[in-house]
């Protein structure tokens, strides 16, 4: 499972690759407020369906 050091690290270009992939993604879903990472990751499990564990994968295999 991605951290979340390595996931802030490489946010920008995850952000891109997630709205290339998932096209009902908008920079609004995507926003990485400092401190608001689980709120982040409820709203992409809303938009998109998926578990927190789906999510994590999702992102680590981009």
């Amino acid at each position: 499972m991605i951290n979340i050091t390595e996931f802030k690290g490489n946010w920008n270009e995850t952000k891109g690759k997630l709205k290339q992939k998932y096209a009902m993604l908008t920079d609004n879903d995507l926003l990485l407020i400092e401190g608001k990472q689980d709120e982040l990751m409820g709203r992409l499990q809303s938009k998109m369906g998926k578990t927190k564990e789906e999510i994590h994968r999702i992102i680590s295999e981009l």
